[in-house]
This record gives structure tokens, sequence and C-alpha cells, in this order.
């Protein structure tokens, strides 16, 4: 009979950063023990169940009994089951009696092969097992199993040791309304519970595995899904927040969620005076200390008051709200003294610090790391032709923040208060953005930098940090990318591209790795940096909606800058939706595999030598067009440069159905692969468009 599994945990507070893992795990694994049973159908759905105080699932559609088996077991080869007369060996009486069937005789055997040799075989019927055992097995095999993030020894009244991730008090299994009588953790099942602490009157007996999540949130005052907790919670911030903005980072949201049975929403208050200190900091102090929620109004400035998520309802909460104005005042305090006590010290007063802060043992301390970032910085602004001198100020004060008393309290604000500082300090506002641009794009989809000053010197950062690193062979292997390596030329590329910088990609990397000269730790890899760079284009370009085939096209060739790369790839894509273009990519791809195989110096097309009509055709239809093809890769036509092509089409079918490249003449064959040699630099100048070809 099918009805619905309930399984209930019942437990002390749960590590609320692991419940929702926990309460997923424990809810797969429960289901993967049964469904490995036959005990669920193919359409049965799984919920997921967990709380502060418990781990839970309910499971439709679950058997009373799994089904019959038919069974086919091998016995014994026959070379050992039977003496030299034919005649049932005493191996074989002894392994059938193993196997539970010591009354079969050598009739009821199947006689068949392996694979390897010829064997005895028998087929039977095993009976279907009962959800009881079935269950039992599951438990056994998940428990152990669950991202507990620290096992802890716990003692029953019995006196025996048991180990779970927190002392567990109360078990329900519940099939359809009936319990079934498993035990684990030195209890037996039942279907009594309980509700929340406070709201919630003695036990709780579940009924039937249909009503659990009801008799819970009417009962007992406990909403026992996860997601639903989460979800109102978010719609009580946005409706207790009115025309402000609430701050609910879906990080902090699941962190309250996994704190609260029955969420209720309070608002609270902070003296304005606080508002004078940078609203990151305070915002930071709130979300990470007190896990409490901060407004902002329509222009995104931080509010006077915030909300926070209660675990108890009550008529009359102003002993809740006033409990945590009181919380929040010190944490507020401490975030304001440590402003106005960093604001006492020039941030370029700080510099000399730096060189006790080690950056890495083989890569020297950030002094000398600020130095080298310096240096990069002005190469780069020069060649961009901004403000060298604002370059060289904001690399140099860009990490001056990392000996502040706020960003020692909250590493986070690393960036964000060396702005502020900065401006308190009366530096020029692009090298105060600096500051904090530089560690810009900070991860997928941020924004780039907004000043050319902050673009410089993040440039000049990512560079730094990506080939010192490198260098020192602590590269990305696997998932591990202990040094967001990744993400450095992730950003190194999008403000390439994005930013349209007419900056050499692998002159930046050589730039970067002379940084290094003299440190005997380093070794260079300018050539592993680049092609590990462009493997992270081609994931960029992806994302762009460019197809792997117009990507390589252009990432084949190695360019050398990237500024003009989405006006390429837009011509390649162009290219590729012509009639002409499968043909003249079929005809590019078999010219490069000629070409390879006649490497060396070639001479200019001598014309009185072009014999056949079809080269002569194709040899005065690239004269023709040439101009038109250079004139628009000259202006950055590249969609026109690619499209002139097709005008050659059928000169170059033809050519290569009418004239034998390899003549037995050499000098008729050197003077036809001169003619493919310019023809491919003509198709080739925009993109590699033999990567088109099927």
């Amino acid at each position: 009979m099918n009805q619905t599994l309930l399984v209930e945990l019942l437990t002390e507070e749960l590590p609320p950063k692991a419940l929702a893992k926990l309460g997923d795990s424990f809810a797969a694994g429960i289901f993967n023990g049964l469904k490995s049973r036959d005990f669920v159908e193919a359409d049965s759905v799984v919920t997921a169940y967990a709380t502060p105080r418990r781990l839970a699932v309910s499971i439709s559609k679950v058997s009373a009994t799994s089904p019959d088996k038919s069974i086919r077991e091998k016995v014994l080869p026959v070379a050992v089951a039977l003496d030299k007369e034919g005649n049932p060996a005493a191996p074989l009486a002894k392994k059938l009696a193993a196997l539970g069937f010591p009354d079969l005789k050598l009739s009821d055997l199947e006689r068949a092969s392996d694979g390897k040799a010829e064997s005895f075989f028998y087929t039977y019927t095993a009976p279907g097992s009962t959800l009881h055992n079935g269950l039992q097995a599951a438990l056994e095999e998940t428990l152990p199993k669950l991202p507990i993030p620290k096992l802890m020894s716990y003692q029953r009244p019995d006196g025996t040791t048991v180990q779970f991730v927190r002392p567990a008090h109360k078990l329900i299994a519940l099939h359809g309304g009936e319990v079934v009588p498993v035990a684990i953790l030195g209890l037996s099942a039942g279907r009594a519970t309980l509700g929340h602490r406070f709201l919630s009157q003695g036990e709780l007996s579940v009924s039937h595995a249909d009503a659990y999540a009801e008799t819970l949130e009417v009962h007992g005052k406990v909403i026992a899904s996860v997601a639903d907790r989460k979800e109102r919670i978010r719609a009580a911030l946005i409706d207790k927040a009115g025309r402000d903005k609430v701050l609910m980072p879906e990080s902090l949201l699941d962190e309250v969620s996994a704190l609260v049975e029955w969420p209720v929403v309070y608002e609270c208050n902070f003296e304005e005076s606080f508002l004078a200190v940078p609203q990151e900091c305070l915002i930071l102090t709130m979300q990470t200390n007190q896990k409490y929620f901060a407004l902002t109004d329509a222009g995104n400035r931080l509010r006077s008051r915030f909300l926070i998520v209660s675990n108890l309802e009550t008529a009359d909460p102003q002993h809740i709200i006033g409990g945590n104005e009181r919380v929040v005042r010190p944490r507020l305090s401490d975030a304001k003294f440590f402003f106005e006590q960093d604001k006492k010290k020039k941030l370029a007063d700080r510099l000399p610090g730096l060189a006790n802060v080690v950056y890495h043992n083989k890569l020297g301390t950030q002094a000398q790391r600020t130095e080298r970032v310096k240096t990069l910085a002005c190469k780069v602004a020069a060649a961009l032709n901004t403000d060298v001198a604002q370059a060289e100020r904001g690399a140099l004060l860009a990490k001056a923040d990392l000996l502040t008393d706020m960003v020692g309290e909250f590493p986070e604000l690393q960036g964000i208060m060396g702005t502020y500082y900065a401006r308190h300090d009366g530096e020029q506002e692009e090298v105060a953005l600096a500051a904090s641009e530089h560690y810009q794009p900070r991860f997928a989809g941020d924004a780039l930098p907004s000043t050319a000053t902050g673009t410089v010197v993040a440039l000049a950062d990512k560079l730094e940090t990506l080939v010192g690193i490198w260098g020192i062979g602590l590269q990305p292997t696997g998932d591990k990318d202990p040094f967001a390596l990744r993400r450095h030329a992730l950003g190194v590329l999008r403000m390439l591209v994005e930013k349209r910088l007419p900056l050499p990609l692998n002159g930046l990397l050589q730039d970067a790795a002379q940084l290094f000269a003299g440190n005997a730790n380093f070794k260079e890899a300018t050539a592993e940096v680049t092609a590990f760079m462009l493997d992270r284009l081609r994931g960029l370009l992806r994302e762009r909606g460019y197809t792997p085939n117009e990507i390589e096209a252009v990432v084949a060739q190695n360019p050398e800058r990237l500024d003009n790369i989405i006006e390429r790839l837009d011509a390649v894509h162009a290219f590729a939706a012509l009639p002409e273009a499968e043909s003249l990519a079929a005809a590019n791809k078999r010219i490069t595999n000629i070409l390879k195989k006649s490497e060396g110096a070639r001479a200019a097309v001598q014309p009185a030598l072009l014999k056949e009509v079809a080269e002569e055709r194709l040899y005065a239809a690239m004269v023709q067009l040439r101009p038109q093809v250079d004139a628009a890769f000259a202006k950055g036509d590249y969609t026109g440069t690619l499209k002139s092509l097709a005008h050659l089409r059928n000169d170059v079918d033809a050519f290569f159905n009418d004239v034998m490249v390899m003549a037995e003449d050499l000098e008729l064959r050197n003077n036809r692969v001169a003619l493919l040699s310019d023809l491919h630099g003509m198709m080739n100048q925009v993109a590699d468009i033999s990567k088109l070809a099927t």
C-alpha cells in the first residue's frame, strides 16, 4: 500500500550555517536509501524540512513492502561443481548450503557460460522486504554521511554514548498513519514531536504523515520548510520597510532562516549621530555581528532604523526591540571610534608600515608589492595617455588602508575605507576612488572601475597578482584557486574588452613579469599565463552568445589586442551567415593545410607563370578586390572586410577544381603556393575563417 512516509529527528539547536545542507542531505539520503531498495515510485515527491531543532523528510508514494525480485545466482563453475565422472562434487553441496538451498538437485540448476567458463546458475524469487527493514537500513546509511561540521558526543539516559551533530531527543517515523518501528541514536520511533520552545505547549502528536507541516505550523508555531521560512521573512521585511529599501543579501537571509522557527519582524532604531560614520561600516557590523537588516532611503542613504527577525511573537515587543537597540549601540560606537581614530593619521603616513606586512614569503611585503604595482600602473597610464602622476599616487595609497583599525576589524571594507580616508586627507578624487576601484571587478558581473586612474591601478594590481603568484608555482589546479587568479584574469580581460583599451595583452604580461626581475623564487611564465587568459577569454565570449567556432576563429590567432575583438566576432558572425561562407571556410582550411606542408620563404606571385585559366582568374579577382579589402580593414570595418571575400567564392572553387597546386614543375608549384599564401593572408586578416568549417 503506497502512502506518504514521514521521518523527523528532533534535536538540540543545530548549527545555522550548516542547517540547509544537513536538511537536504538527510532528505536525499533517506530517499535514495529507499529508492535503491524499490520502496518508492518513479513520481514520488521528496520534501525536505529543517528548522533549528529538527531534520525531517516527507516522501510520497512509499510502499509498505518492496516487490519480489527474480534473482539469477551464479553457483559454481562446472569444472569445480562436478567430479571427473560428472557427478556433484563436495564443493557444490557446500555452496548450495551456503546460499540457503541445500536440497537443490543438479537438474534444478541452469548450465551456461558466465563469459569466461561454463558455470551453474540458479534462478529464484526473493520475497520483498518490509518498510521497517528498508527504512532502518536507510537511516543507518544516511546519518554517518551527513555533512556534519563537528560531531558531538553525548550520553543517553541509559548511559550509552552517542555521536551526532547535536543531542537528539525524539524520532518520528510514520507511514501514513502508522508508526514504522525503527530506531537510531538510541531513540525508538513514535509520532510525538515538540513545537516552538516558547509558543507551543507540550508534546504534539502527528496523526498522519501528510499532516506534519500543518500540525507544526498550526499547533506548534513552527514553519518546517527552510524555503517557506525564508520567503516569509523576505515578505515581512519588505512589508515592514515601507517606502525604504531593505538590504537583505541572500547569505544573511539564509542564516536568519536557520536561526528561527516562527519568524517575526520588528523595527528598531539607533541614534542619528551614528550616520556620520561611513554607512558601509554600519551596514556591515549590523549584518555580520547582529544579523540585522539595514534600511536605505530612495537615494540609497542609510536610515537610522533597522529591522530584526525574532523567533518570538508577542503583543508587546518593546522589551525585544529595546534589547536589540541596546545590543547594536556598542557595535556602532566601535565603528564610530575606529573611524574617528583612523582619520587622525593620513594614509600616506601609514605607508612605511606596509614594510611590516608580509604579502607572500616568496614575493616580499606589501610595501614591495606596492612599488611593483606603482611601476606597472605608471607604464599603463603612459601607454593610455592618462595622468601618470595620479596613477602613481593612486597605486601608492591603494593598500594603505590595510593598516587602519576599521579594516582590521572588517577586512571586507578594504578599499572602501581607503576612499573615505583619502578624501578626508584631501587627495584628488580619482586618487581616492582608486583605493576602492582597483579591487573591481570583485566578482562576476561586478561594475568595472569608473575612472581612468582606477582602471590603470586595477589593471596593474591584477596583473601583478596574476603573474607573481603564477611565477612562484601557485597557479590554479582543478577547482582550487586560493589566490583567485581566475577572477583576476577575467577582471583584466573585461577591462581590456569592455573599456576598449588599446593595450597588447602579451606586452602587459611581459611588463608585469619584469617587475620580479632578480627574485630567485620567480619563474617567468608569460606564455603559460597568456594561454590561461585566452582560455578565460573563450569562456567570457561564450557567455556573450558567440558560438565556439566563431570564438575560435578570432582567439586562435592569439590576438595581441582585445579592444576590437567584439567587432571581429560580430564580423565573423555576419560572415558565417553568408551562403558563400561554408565554401570559403572549407577552402581556407585546405589552403592552411597546403601551406603547412610547404613551409619556407615564398617569393611574390609571378603572373607570367599562371598557366591555367582558373588561377589567372583567381589572381585577377584578388588584385581587383585587395584595395577594397585593405581599405575596409584599415578603417576597422571588419564586417565589410569579410563580406568582400564572398566575391572570391566562385574563383576559389574553380581554382581547386581545375588547378593542381602540387605540380611536378617546381616553379609552377611554388608560384601556386605563393598565390594561395597571398589569398590566405587576405582571408585571415580579421579572423581564421577556416575555424568555421564543419
